[in-house]
C-alpha cells in the first residue's frame, strides 16, 4: 500500500510540475513588468492587463472584507455560543453542503440578486459579493477549526480572573486561533483570485481601469478565459495564465508558512 499510496503522491506532484512547466514556457516570454503594468490594446491582442490585475484585486479584496467577518462571526457563534442541539448540525451540514455547490450557481444567484434584482448591474461589487459567498464554507470550516483547537483550560483561566466570556474570546482565543483563521483565508481568497463563471457573470467584462466598486471589471481568470476561447493572443494567455497560477501559489504558500507557524506557537 505504501509504494502505491508513494505513486499516486508522486503522479500528482508531477501533473502540477508538468503544468507550471508548460505555462512557463509557453508565457515567460510574454511576462514581463511591461506586460503587467500597462494597459491593453485591441481587446488585449495587445498591451499589459493592468486593468484585470486591478480587478482581480478589488474582486479579492471585497469578497475577503465581507466573508471573512461573517465566517468568523459564524464560528465563534458556533464554537463558544451555539447550544448543542439540531439546529447547530443544520447549520454544519448546510454549511458543508454550501461548499459543494457548482460556482455558476453561485453566478446566477449573484446576478439574480445583486445585478438584477438590487440594481447593482454588473459590478466588482456584485462580484465581490457573489465571491464572499463561494468563500464562506471555506472560513466558516477553517475557522471553526481554529477557534475549537483552543485549550478550555485558557477560557477557563480567564474566567477566574473575572473576564466575560467576549473578553476571554477577543483578548485569548482568537490571538491563540489566529494562524488556523488567517490560513483558512489565504485558502479561500485563492478560491477568489482563479474563479471565472461567477465572475463573468456578476461582475463583467469591462477591459479598463475600474474607479469604484460600483464600475465593471474583468478580472485575470475572465480575460484568460476569454483570450484562450477566442484564440485572440495564445502568447498573452499563457503569460496571463503563469502570472495567476504564480499568485495562487503565493497565496498557497503564504497559508501553508502560517499553518507551520501555527504548530510551532
Amino acid at each position: 500500500m505504501r509504494p502505491l499510496l508513494g505513486a499516486l503522491a508522486l503522479a500528482v506532484s508531477a501533473t502540477m510540475i508538468g503544468l507550471v512547466a508548460l505555462l512557463v514556457v509557453q508565457g515567460a516570454g510574454n511576462l514581463t513588468w511591461e506586460f503587467l503594468f500597462t494597459m491593453p490594446s485591441r481587446a488585449g491582442r495587445e498591451g499589459g492587463i493592468l486593468p484585470a490585475l486591478l480587478s482581480t484585486l478589488w474582486l479579492a479584496a471585497g469578497a475577503m472584507a465581507l466573508a471573512l467577518p461573517l465566517g468568523l462571526g459564524t464560528a465563534l457563534w458556533l464554537v463558544e455560543y451555539a447550544p448543542p442541539g439540531r439546529f447547530v448540525g443544520a447549520v454544519r451540514t448546510l454549511t458543508e453542503a454550501l461548499a459543494g455547490v457548482p460556482s455558476i450557481l453561485f453566478g446566477l444567484f449573484g446576478f439574480a440578486l445583486f445585478v438584477v434584482r438590487l440594481g447593482w448591474g454588473p459590478s466588482l461589487l456584485a462580484g465581490s459579493a457573489t465571491l464572499a459567498l463561494m468563500l464562506l464554507p471555506t472560513i466558516i470550516r477553517t475557522s471553526e477549526e481554529a477557534v475549537a483547537a483552543v485549550p478550555r483550560s485558557l477560557r477557563e483561566g480567564a474566567a477566574a480572573l473575572g473576564a466575560t466570556r467576549w473578553d476571554a474570546i477577543r483578548l485569548v482565543v482568537l490571538p491563540q486561533a489566529a494562524p488556523g483563521i488567517l490560513t483558512g483565508a489565504m485558502l479561500a481568497l485563492g478560491r477568489a483570485v482563479g474563479e471565472t463563471a461567477a465572475v463573468l457573470l456578476t461582475a463583467g467584462t469591462d477591459l479598463s481601469i475600474p474607479r469604484s466598486p460600483l464600475d465593471s471589471g474583468r478580472s485575470m481568470a475572465v480575460h484568460l478565459y476569454l483570450l484562450a476561447g477566442e484564440g485572440l493572443s495564445d502568447g498573452r494567455a499563457h503569460a496571463t495564465a503563469l502570472a495567476l497560477v504564480a499568485g495562487v501559489l503565493l497565496l498557497n504558500g503564504l497559508a501553508n508558512w502560517l499553518m507551520r507557524r501555527g504548530r510551532k506557537a
